[in-house]
Formats: C-alpha cells, sequence, structure tokens
C-alpha cells in the first residue's frame, strides 16, 4: 500500500470513551444526581453542537475522575445538565512537572500553554527575564493569566485531562528564584501547599523512571535548559532521583537566559541540562523536555 493511503490504527475504546460525548470542565465540585445549569462559555458549547436533552455529556471539576451527565434542559441562552455517575479515570503524568518560562513573545506563549497542557504539565509559571521581550506587571499581568488559565481548560476539554493545570501570575526570575532556595522541600503550585522530603525508588537512566527500589530522599529534581559546556543530559540529570519526585524546570526567553541568571539558577540548587546540540527555540524546548518525560514514563 502506499505511504499516502496507510490509514491509523483504530483507536482502542479505552482511548475513544471520553471522545464520545462532549467534555466540559465546571468551575466547582460535582456531585452525583446534581442537576446545575452549566457556565456560560459550556452551555455555548453545547447549543454549538447542538445537542438535544438526552444528550451525553462528560464533566470535569478538576479534583480527579470525570462525571458522566446528560444535557436536561436547553434554554435560549442557559442549558441545564443532570449529573449520573462518577469514573475515577486518570490520565495525568506520574511526575508532577513544573515548568518556569521566560515569556515567549506574540501568540507563542498561548501556544506553549495549549500544547504543554496536552502533554501533561501540572503547573507553568511565567518569567520576565533580562533578555524577555514581553514584559507584563500588575493588572496586565492578572489579565494575561486567567487568559491562559482559559486555554489551559480548554486544552484539558480537548484532551481527555480531568485536573487542570495552573498558570500563575507572571514573576520576575530573580523573585521566583528567591522561592525555591527551600532546602529541599517543595512548593506545590497547583495547591501551594509545602512539602519536605519523602522517599521512594530511585530514577534509572536503563530501567525507566520507576526503575531500582532502594529508599531516597525525594527532593525536587530542579533542572535549567542549557546549551553551556558541561550541561548534563536528561537522563544523567534525573538518575539518582525518587520515581515521583516532582521535577521544576526552568527555561529562558528568546536569547535564553543571561550568565547571571544561569549562575543565579545554579544557586538555588538548579541542574544544568541539555536537551541536544540544536538550539531549540523558547517555546520548543520546554515541549521537548515534557514530552521527554512523557515517553519515559510510557516506557517504563
Amino acid at each position: 500500500m502506499p505511504l499516502g493511503r496507510l490509514r491509523p490504527a483504530p483507536p482502542t475504546l479505552g482511548h475513544t470513551a471520553h471522545l464520545m460525548s462532549a467534555r466540559l470542565h465546571i468551575d466547582h465540585p460535582l456531585m452525583l444526581s446534581a442537576e446545575l445549569p452549566l457556565p456560560a462559555s459550556a452551555s455555548r458549547h453545547v447549543q454549538v453542537l447542538r445537542l438535544q436533552p438526552g444528550a451525553p455529556l462528560t464533566l470535569f471539576d478538576g479534583l480527579g475522575g470525570e462525571w458522566a451527565a446528560e444535557v436536561l434542559h436547553i434554554g435560549r441562552k442557559t442549558v441545564t445538565a443532570r449529573v449520573l455517575a462518577h469514573h475515577p479515570v486518570a490520565r495525568e503524568l506520574a511526575t508532577h512537572v513544573t515548568l518556569a518560562i521566560g515569556m515567549p513573545a506574540n501568540e507563542r506563549m498561548d501556544w506553549l500553554v495549549e500544547k504543554a497542557t496536552e502533554l501533561g504539565v501540572a503547573a507553568i509559571q511565567p518569567l520576565v527575564c533580562e533578555r524577555s521581550v514581553l514584559r507584563l506587571a500588575g493588572e496586565r499581568a492578572e489579565r494575561k493569566a486567567a487568559h491562559w488559565q482559559a486555554i489551559a481548560v480548554a486544552a484539558c476539554e480537548q484532551s481527555g485531562r480531568n485536573r487542570v493545570p495552573r498558570i500563575a501570575a507572571p514573576l520576575a526570575l530573580r523573585d521566583w528564584l528567591a522561592t525555591q532556595r527551600d532546602g529541599g522541600a517543595f512548593t506545590d503550585p497547583t495547591t501551594g501547599s509545602t512539602t519536605g522530603p519523602t522517599t521512594g525508588p530511585t530514577i534509572g537512566p536503563t530501567t525507566g523512571l520507576a526503575a531500582g527500589s532502594a529508599p531516597a530522599a525525594a527532593r525536587p529534581c530542579r533542572l535549567v535548559l542549557s546549551l553551556a559546556p558541561g550541561a548534563r543530559g536528561l537522563w544523567p540529570a534525573l538518575a539518582g532521583h525518587p520515581s515521583g519526585a516532582p521535577v521544576v524546570t526552568l527555561s529562558g526567553p528568546e536569547g535564553g537566559l543571561s550568565l547571571a541568571e544561569t549562575a543565579a539558577a545554579e544557586a538555588a540548587g538548579f541542574a544544568p541540562v541539555t536537551l541536544g546540540t540544536r538550539v531549540l527555540r523558547a517555546d520548543t524546548a520546554p515541549l521537548a523536555l515534557l514530552a521527554t518525560l512523557a515517553a519515559l514514563e510510557t516506557t517504563a
């Protein structure tokens, strides 16, 4: 068969289950048998799809799992749904990955947030660096963060994720690095909670993310993407960290981090890592790292 006529393999039932009905995010906790008006954006989505009463819906509230529901009533501007059952479906990465990103300019940050969400990022911290073209502060920064959060919600609806990553308001790199000088404790950007070291199997470069059985301190694995001589590959940087330890990755804007910024990151405990000899764009490099981590989990 000519290559141009190759057909993709049919998706499995597990992959298609969440695609058989419209997936909608609800920003408050859901309960079995509840009848609720959908948010304005979700109502518009139902109306655009021309769904009718009785049509199936999949709802998720970001607290874990998803809910089977049905359209109950469609008005001119509002749609009411009934919650039918909860399914404890998990499609998250086993590793909690935070991307701290020197914001790329124009619409590239929108694209980066969308694709990082699809790939499984847990949180994104936009940063203003010395070489940043996009500089945000105050009310404008808050508006942008809300805009990016909405993009993350839409990406979760599309990709089947049931937990929405938190997109924080932009910070100056120096201010964010000050929060990382904690001696090993990890602050979860999605909840604000701080946890100290735990134990677990170590990450091994030959057998995957869950390799080994010896306990090790589960300090966060802090990485800064770098092209500098001496930067290690991803596997050596991960080796020795326990499986499931959070990964915090710092990447620069267009033009990269300055020498002073790189030194400050290393002083805060970030290990320089390289993704290869090619120079990746500011919106490509963090996605490449995310995709690598996701692939390692799949093959572990």
